[in-house]
C-alpha cells in the first residue's frame, strides 16, 4: 500500500532531504524512508506539503497538467481592494505568460502560529490577508501574482492541496493518511503508461536540480 504524509513546513526549511550548506531540510523533521515531496514550497514559504512513496500519486499531485487546486493564506502589504481581487480572479499577466483564473477573497487575519522570522512591520502601511486558490505551479507564482496587482506578499502559508488540509497540524509536525484514504485516491487515478502501479517516484531529493514549484 502506498503512503501519503502531510507535513507542515516551517519557514526557512528546504523542500529536500539533503543540503550541502547545512540549512534545515525535511530530514530534520521526517525520519521516514522512501517518501518524497509531491510539489514544493520555497524556503521562505510555510504550510502544507504532501510526501509519498508512490510515483503515480506524486505525478498526480505535483504535475500542473492535472490542475490540482492549491490554496494559500497570503498576507500582503497594503489594503487590497476589489479591483485587485478581480484581477486575480481573471488571471494576471506575468513575465512567463498569463495565469489561469484564481479564486481570491479578502479574509480576516487567520489564527496562525508566530513565524520564526517576524514579518517586516511598517507602522504607516497596513496589511491585508487573503485566501488565494490556484491550479498551476509556477516558480513563486503567488508572490508574483500579488506583486503584479500592486500588493507584495509578506507571508505565505499553504493551507490545502487538493482534498488535504493543514488544519490541526502544528509547524514541523507530520501525520500519515489512513491506508483506506490512500486506496480510495489511487483508484481514481489514471495509470501512467510505462509505470507499474505503486512504482516509486522518479524524483529524488539528493542534490538534484529541479524547477522550483513555489506559489
Amino acid at each position: 500500500m502506498s503512503r501519503i504524509l502531510l507535513f507542515n513546513k516551517p519557514y526557512g526549511v528546504l523542500c529536500q532531504f539533503t543540503d550541502n550548506e547545512g540549512r534545515p531540510t525535511l530530514a530534520d523533521f521526517i525520519a521516514e524512508k522512501g517518501v518524497y515531496p509531491a510539489g514544493r514550497l520555497d524556503r521562505d514559504s510555510e504550510g502544507l506539503m504532501v510526501l509519498t512513496d508512490s510515483g503515480p500519486l506524486q505525478h498526480r499531485i505535483a504535475n500542473p497538467l492535472h490542475k490540482m487546486a492549491k490554496s494559500y493564506l497570503v498576507q500582503v502589504e497594503g489594503e487590497i481592494d476589489e479591483a485587485a481581487l478581480a484581477q486575480l480572479r481573471r488571471g494576471v499577466q506575468l513575465k512567463d505568460g498569463p495565469t489561469l483564473p484564481a479564486a481570491a477573497e479578502a479574509i480576516d487575519e487567520p489564527a496562525l502560529w508566530p513565524r520564526q522570522v517576524p514579518v517586516r512591520y511598517r507602522a504607516n502601511i497596513p496589511t491585508t490577508w487573503l485566501r488565494l486558490t490556484i491550479r498551476e505551479g509556477r516558480n513563486r507564482q503567488v508572490r508574483r501574482m500579488s506583486a503584479a496587482v500592486g500588493f507584495p506578499t509578506l507571508r505565505l502559508v499553504r493551507e490545502a492541496v487538493g482534498p488535504w488540509q493543514l488544519a490541526g497540524l502544528p509547524p514541523g509536525q507530520w501525520r500519515e493518511l489512513d491506508p483506506q484514504q490512500v486506496a480510495e485516491l489511487q483508484n481514481t487515478l489514471p495509470r501512467p503508461r510505462g509505470r507499474r502501479p505503486g512504482a516509486r517516484p522518479t524524483q529524488r531529493p539528493a542534490n538534484i536540480k529541479q524547477p522550483r514549484r513555489d506559489r
